[in-house]
């Protein structure tokens, strides 16, 4: 279906919507541009329905699902004008350095806007959750699992226990094999990916902990997770894997690896300094 055809069709078929569809229907026509940026629980809470509702509204609008019909609110927000797909108000007429400026800027605020969020009881929780873990996997999907990369190598520098699993079905995999004394680590900017909840429901089944890095603390994700970080950028469907919501999540990591290691300062001193001498005859 067409970007342009979704406020439309919420107009033509709003008469026939149930009450509680006219509910989600009102919120979106009064919030067209800060709807785009919300996930599924968060539209449910705002127009006051139950996630299935926004669910049966998008498909009776004619659309497959939630991310769908976001992704055609993302389209028609700005009426008749196209989208754009880049974010920090970067415009196609801007020069090189005032991308620079607008870049360093909204990468700049995603980090603030993290800090502003984090919840030091919640940090803490995740340390002790990691420290005390056998093993602690690192998963992630898309561009998400770059980041479980990035936070199982950063934690294997000082910690023996830290491992990325990449793959949606080798992550069921190790999850159906961990033990209450195991942690899984997940990344997922939206934290409704169905792999995702899927995995995170195995872990805790298994009896294992989960600590999630979302923008969402109210997603489906976050309900399966034992302790929800959240970072702070926003982006539209069609600014996914913007560098913003990168760094916010890179800041929690580094927060959480500098409060585990701060717990024990000379032993992951001693680590590191081993690991520096392994690596250093492979540099010339």
């Amino acid at each position: 279906m067409p970007y342009g055809d979704v406020f439309t069709r919420i107009n033509r078929e709003y008469y026939q919507l149930t009450g509680a569809e006219r509910k989600i229907a009102d919120h979106i026509m009064h919030q067209r541009h800060d709807c785009q940026y919300m996930s599924i629980s968060e539209l449910a809470e705002e127009a006051n329905v139950a996630e299935a509702t926004v669910s049966r509204f998008c498909r009776r609008l004619g659309y497959k699902g939630y991310s769908a019909f976001k992704l055609a609110v993302a389209g028609a927000a700005a009426g008749t004008t196209p989208v754009n797909p880049l974010y920090g108000e970067i415009d196609a007429e801007d020069d090189v350095s005032e991308m620079c400026r607008k870049l360093y800027a909204v990468n700049v605020e995603s980090i603030t806007q993290t800090m502003d969020m984090l919840d030091p009881a919640s940090v803490s929780a995740a340390a002790e959750l990691l420290i005390g873990a056998e093993r602690v996997l690192c998963m992630g999907l898309g561009g998400s699992m770059v980041l479980a990369l990035e936070a199982a190598h950063l934690f294997s520098t000082a910690l023996p226990n830290f491992y990325a699993v990449a793959d949606s079905h080798f992550q069921a995999i190790r999850c159906s094999m961990l033990t209450p004394r195991d942690v899984v680590l997940y990344y997922s900017y939206s934290g409704s990916s169905k792999d995702q909840v899927d995995v995170m429901k195995i872990a805790r089944e298994r009896g294992a902990k989960t600590i999630l890095i979302t923008r969402f603390p109210k997603s489906p994700g976050a309900a399966c997770a034992d302790v929800v970080l959240e970072c702070g950028s926003r982006e539209s469907p069609l600014q996914m894997g913007s560098v913003a919501a990168r760094m916010s999540q890179l800041y929690l990591t580094d927060v959480l690896f500098n409060e585990v290691c701060r717990r024990d300062v000379d032993a992951c001193r001693e680590r590191r300094g081993r690991v520096a001498d392994a690596l250093a005859d492979k540099h010339l």
